[in-house]
């Protein structure tokens, strides 16, 4: 049996291991930090595309304030590496929802993202005030962004890193962001489940993840290492799944 996606492999391009190990970080110690339940063939995966091999690994935890938090790694063959995270809030609590990306290849790193979006009509105040205080580097290849990112911040960075320096600063950025996030979670109160807030934020998330879905280049993967319907499961119930509904 094939194993899953090594970190220390000279074929990782070394910003997808330490920003794991960054992220590894900024959950340790939060608030009833637990792993989270998922489907058993979701946990280690394998399968084929064009004749390589396509190797998912995926970490899974919950906390106080955030219902999910996700931390895929994907390799396929010798070329492709992924690394894929999402802290998804519990609608209760006054928070964003982290996203960060890696897209690598043989010639590098092509595509990162990194954000705290919102989930109502703006951020937390003290979370705006916050990231408008750290600002982003300015890197040099900045990124359009897919025509269903408006649900991205104001100050999402979305870029092309140009060489280990760039590498190294976006890095960084993800530290800022989750340090950010993580003294939000420390301190966020639980509001009501009938609130309006919490409805609003409960919508917002849904909104995220439907517009997450429309990403079709995940899917058409998906769908030819494995099959549609396992495709459709993955994206629903484990990449963009909806938070449990308002009792």
């Amino acid at each position: 049996m094939q194993s899953p996606p090594s970190e220390s492999s000279s074929t990782v391009p070394p910003l997808i291991p330490s920003l794991a190990e960054t992220i590894r970080g900024a959950w340790v110690g939060l608030p009833d930090l637990k792993p989270l339940e998922t489907e058993t063939d979701f946990t280690s995966i394998e399968g084929q595309l064009e004749g390589d091999d396509l190797l998912i690994r995926n970490e899974l935890l919950c906390c106080r304030g955030i219902r999910k938090i996700h931390l895929e790694l994907a390799r396929l063959g010798r070329g492709l590496q992924i690394l894929h995270c999402v802290w998804f809030p519990d609608p209760r609590f006054d928070l964003p929802i982290f996203g960060a990306d890696i897209v690598a290849g043989p010639a590098g790193v092509s595509a990162a993202i990194v954000d705290l979006s919102p989930v109502s009509t703006a951020l937390p105040l003290g979370i705006e005030t916050a990231l408008a205080g750290r600002p982003c580097p300015p890197f040099r290849q900045v990124r359009d962004l897919p025509g269903w990112g408006t649900i991205f911040s104001p100050h999402v960075c979305f870029i092309r890193p140009d060489g280990p320096e760039e590498e190294a600063l976006f890095r960084s950025r993800v530290e800022d962001v989750l340090a950010i996030l993580r003294a939000a979670v420390l301190q966020a109160a639980c509001e009501p489940t009938t609130a309006a807030s919490t409805i609003r934020r409960y919508e917002g998330q849904l909104n995220y993840c439907l517009q997450q879905k429309r990403n079709d280049k995940t899917r058409r993967v998906l769908e030819r290492a494995f099959d549609a319907s396992w495709a459709d499961r993955y994206i629903e119930e484990l990449l963009f799944d909806d938070p449990t509904p308002l009792a």
